[in-house]
């Protein structure tokens, strides 16, 4: 009997859509060498999920894929909006949104560009994830599809898991020191760790249709819209373009539930459906491809155990709507990543992958309230939620103003709202650090929000550079990469228009505030300290979950490109 062939690597993925893609993309930033594993052979062929929100674009920016991937969504680039009609060829309409992605989307005279670096992006699953299967596998991820994972165990000293190839039936057994499963609603390693789920379930089930429709183009018109509501009983269901000239989703109702089987929705059906929908009898329809499509509301109880995590819809399903559940995952997998990698390099103990769950379950619980009131205003087809009294944040509020009352954090309000009633960015610990456009030493233009993703950054203002000497010194001591910088004319970051950077972050010139890789704020002092020093010590120290004191001096512990450990000499101190 032949030995099956063993692999080590420091951390496994499970999934390969765009949770996992994108997963091995900030992990591949970080220099964490890892291997992700897609049971299907390729990437999606189907249109599925394709709105990235703010924060997600924000993400991409930083992580280097932005530029890829809106070249990639050019075709709809013009799209916006959610309309409703009762069939496209009558003369009714309602913009249920009129748009989703303003100039000035806070209302008044406030530009988009003074709240994010980047916009909302419409770029179908299908086109999204070969981008992001470029950037991985540019970043050394080893990307490896038609290949499943089969059992897993774990102990102290790591998951041990065994995946096989699905063409060749060839098995392999992979050490790793941690999993990540991105595998889907049903994940099967969820079920495997017997992680329960809390809300109502499942909520409605489509059919989703790709199709071809030349003629389609001339009955839409100049309405670009991102999905469209067709509420004709005939027709009842939501059209979505691909590339607004011939190819095109739509979205059918389908009662499972009472018996209705997949099998009789024949192309024949269809074509008579989408016809009715167009209000075109003899309308050009072919049937390319079909599936089905389920909504729920379900959250994990537990985002992992031990060494392994849940990440996107594995975590938690939400409804299409407002495409909250994608970005959720993503971002989900950005705030995994960073923790992942300080605690391979050494410089965070165990305790900081806790706070994965502390910080994204309530994130998701807060989201799908917001995700379930929308498909109600939207009357999504298949779908009759109940009113509800109060109207939930908005969207944009949802996408960049949730925060973190506890995790990775100090000084937060615990009994503060994941997501505020109404729009508020402030620097206040444990929310999104404001974005501000400022000019480096070098000359270059970047968002503040360029500067977190592979160390902390301590910004502080002409009056604090005591926090910068103490930044670089704090670094050294503990091992952690700490950047620090003075916000002013003639420093190191140069705000653009002579803004005040201090107002935004809820400090002042002579204080501080400390952000996480993930551009979350960690701790802000509202002016200078007697000991700076011991400041930003104490509160890394807390924040990484270190037990070390933090009087104890420690040199910075160098890493290989893989996270491990170098090899030292015998008087070398880790």
């Amino acid at each position: 009997m032949s030995r099956r062939a063993v692999e080590s690597v420091p951390v496994l993925v499970v999934g390969g859509s765009l949770v996992g893609l994108s997963t091995s993309v900030f992990l591949g930033r970080l220099g964490i060498e890892h291997l992700l594993v897609e049971r299907h052979a390729a990437t999606s062929t189907h249109p599925r999920g394709r709105g990235n929100n703010l924060r997600t674009m924000e993400l991409f920016r930083t992580a280097g894929v932005e530029q890829d991937i809106r070249v990639a969504a050019s075709a709809l680039t013009g799209n916006d909006g959610v309309l409703q009609v009762s069939t496209l060829s009558t003369g009714d309409r309602r913009w249920i949104v009129k748009a989703i992605d303003t100039d000035t989307p806070l209302g008044g005279d406030t530009p988009l560009s003074r709240i994010t670096s980047s916009g909302w992006c419409l770029c179908s699953q299908n086109d999204l994830e070969p981008v992001l299967l470029r950037h991985a596998q540019a970043l050394g991820g080893d990307i490896r599809f038609g290949t499943e994972l089969v059992s897993f165990t774990q102990d102290a000293e790591g998951v041990h898991a065994e995946v096989r190839d699905r063409d060749s039936g060839e098995t392999r057994i992979i050490h790793t020191q941690y999993l990540v499963a991105a595998d889907g609603p049903r994940s099967p390693v969820r079920e495997r760790l017997n992680i329960t789920q809390s809300g109502p379930g499942a909520l409605f089930h489509n059919v989703s249709i790709m199709f071809r429709s030349k003629k389609l183009q001339d009955v839409v018109g100049d309405r670009h819209f991102v999905v469209c509501y067709i509420t004709d009983p005939a027709g009842e269901g939501a059209l979505l373009p691909v590339d607004n000239r011939e190819q095109w989703v739509f979205h059918a109702p389908w009662a499972p539930d009472r018996g209705e089987r997949l099998d009789a929705f024949t192309d024949a059906r269809i074509v008579a459906h989408i016809r009715a929908a167009a209000g075109v009898p003899d309308l050009d329809v072919e049937v390319i491809a079909k599936a089905p499509w389920h909504a729920a509301d379900r959250v994990a109880d537990s985002y992992g155990e031990g060494r392994v995590f849940l990440a996107g819809d594995s975590a938690h399903e939400m409804p299409p709507t407002g495409a909250f559940g994608s970005n959720t995952g993503i971002q989900d997998a950005h705030n995994l990543a960073w923790k992942i990698a300080a605690v391979l390099r050494g410089w965070a103990g165990p305790g900081l992958l806790d706070t994965y769950e502390t910080e994204r379950r309530p994130v998701a619980l807060a989201t799908t309230a917001r995700a379930l009131f929308q498909a109600g205003e939207e009357q999504h087809p298949g779908y009759t939620p109940e009113k509800r009294k109060d109207d939930p944040a908005d969207a944009l509020t949802v996408a960049l103003c949730y925060r973190y009352p506890s995790g990775a954090v100090v000084g937060t309000d615990p009994d503060a709202a994941i997501v505020p009633d109404r729009f508020q960015l402030g620097g206040a610990p444990g929310s999104r650090a404001p974005h501000l456009w400022v000019t480096t030493r070098d000359g270059r233009r970047i968002s503040t929000l360029d500067l977190y993703e592979r160390s902390f950054v301590v910004l502080t203002g002409p009056e604090g550079e005591a926090w910068r000497t103490a930044a670089r010194s704090v670094s050294a001591r503990l091992g952690v990469p700490v950047e620090g910088y003075v916000v002013g004319p003639d420093h190191d970051l140069v705000p653009e228009n002579g803004a005040d950077w201090a107002v935004p972050h809820g400090t002042t010139q002579s204080g501080a505030v400390l952000v996480r890789p993930d551009g979350f704020v960690a701790w802000r002092s509202p002016s200078l300290v007697l000991d700076a020093e011991r400041a930003l010590t104490e509160t890394l120290m807390t924040v990484l979950r270190r037990e070390t004191p933090p009087n104890a001096v420690a040199e910075p512990r160098r890493t290989t490109a893989t996270g491990q450990p170098l090899a030292t000499a015998p008087d070398e101190r880790v």
